[in-house]
């Protein structure tokens, strides 16, 4: 039986690649398959995908095409309507996205299924990302027919790091600039009528990894200019509060843990985000990334210049700012709700435990003596925690009551962004200071 589908999957590729049958005659073959579904491996399902791209390759009528290609879809889909595969190599990324386009021209409602096999996709940054910007621009727009932002900003964190590939740099600035516009506020969600509504559409976490992205764009040499106030309109309501502030900052680590460990690793990045926010007047996200220099010891403590800059921009900012912001700062170095996403996010970015003896950080333990060291990496890290809190009490020339007596009044949900009165800030002269821990 194996072996029939075979020959049948090949001869049907066949005769779509050869033109050797009509599209009417193909599309019946197709519809009827839809209905029997007889291909049940990773291998038989491969040749679904490669008859959407031969079909959409073909040089039948367009109309014709379109029609093939949604039975198809419709064949493929069946297979995701319940999980991810665990099956899914790049090669199967193009086909979709080139239905998509068709769709437009057509009937977008066909898309729907080709955008929730894409959402499934991990990541794209090992395929053209350029072919995904004009199709995913449009169906990003609230208005779009498809009514599917949700998955559409599912498939724009998705593709991620491919946003920085090299290649982007060939994208026209006009084309940047209506994805950005397109994106917008991505915590701005249609709401959809009760008879409109679909489990397909449903959103998790994508409003936050959307807004990292944004972010990692203020760093962006390439993004940072077509960036608008409008993007982060929800983000800096929401950062005003404590909980905001938690909420991006494990978006954060869950990106630079699960794809991207070059988030915002070096001083010029984090420099360059904060000016960009800053002239966005977009404050209390500049400020979680700032909060996320100091706390997640992505720069290495031992790197003295790397630290020299980001404290020179961290002083810069609160003394432009108001220095009853700082209060935030001191709680989120010494904050233990995450204490299991910094542990791993250091594992992960450092291959080690977050503590160092001298200058050199010791790896991890392999095998059964992991899990004997876990509970010592928490000690480790709250020491860490620690001797990044008097770096910082040192930095604005502070011990432990002076700081109290400079950030009082700054408690969560009062208004920030004015300096005290009659209070300067006398900051410690740079050093190649460290807080050396066992």
């Amino acid at each position: 039986m194996r072996e029939a589908i075979n020959i049948f999957c090949n001869q049907l590729q066949t005769s779509i690649t050869e033109g050797k049958a009509d599209w009417n005659t193909l599309n019946l073959v197709i519809s009827t398959l839809v209905h029997l579904n007889p291909s049940q491996t990773s291998k038989h399902k491969e040749y679904h995908f490669l008859w959407l791209a031969n079909i959409l390759d073909s040089g039948h009528p367009d109309r014709g095409r379109w029609l093939m290609a949604t039975g198809v879809v419709r064949l493929i889909g069946g297979w995701f309507n319940y999980a991810a595969p665990e099956y899914f190599p790049p090669s199967w990324i193009p086909p979709p996205f080139g239905f998509l386009s068709l769709c437009e021209k057509h009937s977008p409602a066909e898309g729907l299924i080709a955008l929730r096999i894409l959402s499934f996709r991990p990541g794209y940054s090992d395929f053209g990302t350029m072919m995904i910007l004009p199709v995913l621009t449009p169906i990003l727009v609230p208005t779009h027919p498809l009514k599917s932002r949700g998955l559409a900003l599912r498939v724009f964190c998705g593709i991620a790091t491919g946003w920085f590939s090299p290649q982007m740099e060939n994208v026209p600035d006009a084309d940047l600039y209506k994805l950005l516009q397109a994106v917008g506020d991505p915590f701005q969600l249609p709401r959809l009528p009760v008879q409109d509504r679909n489990p397909w559409n449903k959103v998790d976490d994508e409003p936050w990894k959307a807004t990292v992205i944004l972010v990692e764009f203020a760093s962006s040499d390439l993004w940072r200019n077509h960036l608008r106030p409008s993007n982060f309109t929800s983000c800096e309501e929401i950062l005003f509060t404590e909980a905001g502030r938690r909420s991006a900052l494990k978006s954060m680590f869950s990106a630079g843990i699960q794809s991207r460990q070059e988030l915002l690793c070096t001083p010029v990045k984090i420099i360059a985000a904060i000016r960009c926010l800053e002239e966005l007047h977009c404050l209390n996200t500049a400020e979680v990334v700032i909060l996320w220099a100091w706390t997640t010891g992505v720069v290495d403590v031992v790197d003295y210049d790397a630290w020299r800059l980001i404290e020179g921009a961290t002083l810069d900012f609160y003394q432009t700012h108001g220095t009853r912001r700082l209060a935030a700062l001191s709680r989120h170095i010494t904050n233990a709700t995450m204490e299991d996403a910094h542990l791993v996010f250091f594992l992960t970015h450092y291959q080690g435990p977050p503590y160092r003896v001298g200058s050199f950080r010791k790896l991890t333990p392999s095998g059964d003596a992991t899990y004997r060291w876990n509970s010592r990496y928490f000690e480790l890290l709250r020491v860490s925690q620690v001797c990044q809190l008097s770096r910082l009490y040192r930095l604005f020339g502070c011990n432990p009551i002076t700081w109290k007596k400079m950030v009082s009044g700054g408690e969560v949900g009062e208004e920030v962004g004015t300096s005290l009165l009659g209070r300067s800030v006398k900051p410690v002269q740079f050093t190649n200071w460290v807080c050396d821990y066992p």
